[in-house]
């Protein structure tokens, strides 16, 4: 006799207790395979998750290499029949280790200890990864109890904006596409994030004439030229912006457990642009005129407007400034999911069961692949789990948000796909 809808769903997070040594196991195992980027070489941590995967029955599972070692995975399950398909997609590189001399435990070790997993990569996104891997490992075993098909897109080059990586995949791959996508990216797992800032990337030269520093008079000092057009770049900070009222009121909804975990402040960064001066170089000496100055800028936007816009009011304040010339590094769009889609209510309401608690449904400050889902259509979520200090010396997770957050993934999917022959 077939098990009820219930009865799976309860089968399936006593299953994610019962395997909470191999999730960790399998987190371990990822941060052990090495991918920092850069260099970007995904290769390692790659052949690691292809023979995780092949262990799951029924799987079919496709490797993609457009640039030497940039080595991404398409892994698809069936369900009982035809249905819609559902998208776990997450990335395999990480941020360099960095200074070792930082770091009380090897960085590829993945150590356990105080409820902690440890190591370079591990909330940034090892931990979601095995987090979606167990999750679909699961629902083949209840195959018969869903439609559709589960799609695992492991993605390099993330950490470089993902052009040949989840970019890559979703514009040459069919299957890379679905009816929605869950990405188990870094956030908390108190926090569901349905869209996020767009960003512009420049780069401002501004060129001067060279004299001696006591001769000011007769030289042009570049620093000073790039110094105004910098000013007139941090001008954007002011620019009005019209948010979608769903967005805004998903935001001041959220703020209360959004900014007590990514700070006071985020509610009003979420809706309004803001430009980093990320670097600035020039000059030989402090006794000579610079000749030439040039700064990188961060630009983010976010929804309600585009980077089109913002380039036509940097053409507008820059052009007209003698000497200075600025040019795109890189760009996307903001792009955000209707918070009411189907997607957002299944991630929102397994979070509430599995946590007791209602989660934040909010935007998200920074970027991820989930940006090019959403570009392609596809409604997009990220859940994933709380960063401790990611990016720095002895990055780690907590052992409780790892089962939660693959409890989560589980029942979302789950329900979405064995509602599909219903919608």
């Amino acid at each position: 006799m077939p098990i009820s809808s219930g009865g799976v769903r309860a089968a399936l997070v006593a299953e994610v207790d019962r395997n909470l040594p191999r999730l960790v196991e399998t987190t371990r195992a990822l941060v052990r395979a090495a991918s920092p980027n850069p260099p970007g070489d995904t290769s390692a941590v790659a052949d690691a998750a292809q023979g995780m995967l092949a262990t799951i029955p029924g799987i079919e599972i496709r490797r993609f290499e457009p640039q030497p070692g940039i080595v991404s995975l398409l892994a698809r399950l069936h369900g009982r029949q035809p249905g819609r398909r559902l998208i776990f997609n997450g990335h395999l590189d990480t941020f360099p280790i960095g200074d070792k001399a930082g770091w009380t435990l090897p960085p590829l070790s993945g150590a356990v200890g105080n409820g902690r997993i440890y190591g370079r990569g591990v909330s940034d996104m090892k931990g979601g990864v095995a987090c979606s891997i167990l999750a679909t490992s699961l629902l083949a075993a209840h195959h018969q109890a869903w439609d559709g098909e589960v799609v695992l897109t492991l993605a390099g080059d993330e950490e470089t904006m993902g052009s040949l990586g989840t970019g890559h995949l979703i514009t040459t791959v069919p299957e890379a596409r679905g009816d929605a996508n869950i990405c188990g990216d870094v956030g908390s797992p108190a926090v569901l994030r349905f869209g996020e800032k767009g960003l512009l990337w420049i780069e401002v030269e501004a060129c001067g004439v060279a004299a001696h520093g006591a001769h000011v008079h007769k030289g042009v000092n570049a620093i000073d030229r790039l110094r105004t057009a910098l000013d007139r770049v941090k001008e954007l900070e002011c620019l009005p912006v019209v948010t979608p009222g769903a967005v805004a009121r998903a935001i001041a909804e959220a703020s209360p457990i959004s900014e007590a975990i990514s700070g006071a402040g985020e509610a009003d960064i979420l809706q309004r642009v803001t430009a980093n001066i990320g670097t600035i170089a020039g000059g030989a000496s402090p006794n000579l005129v610079p000749t030439r100055a040039v700064a990188e800028i961060d630009i983010r936007l976010p929804v309600g407007l585009t980077t089109e816009l913002l380039q036509q009011k940097l053409d507008a304040s820059l052009g007209l400034l003698e000497g200075v010339s600025w040019r795109i590094l890189r760009r996307f769009e903001p792009s955000f999911t209707d918070p009411t889609d189907e997607i957002v209510v299944r991630v929102r309401e397994a979070a509430r069961e599995v946590l007791g608690t209602k989660p934040a449904v909010n935007m998200r400050v920074g970027g991820s692949d989930s940006r090019w889902y959403r570009m392609h259509g596809v409604p997009t979520v990220v859940y994933g789990l709380t960063p401790f200090n990611m990016g720095a010396p002895d990055e780690n997770i907590l052992i409780e948000e790892l089962s939660a957050v693959a409890k989560v993934h589980t029942l979302a999917a789950f329900d979405f796909l064995s509602a599909g022959a219903r919608v």
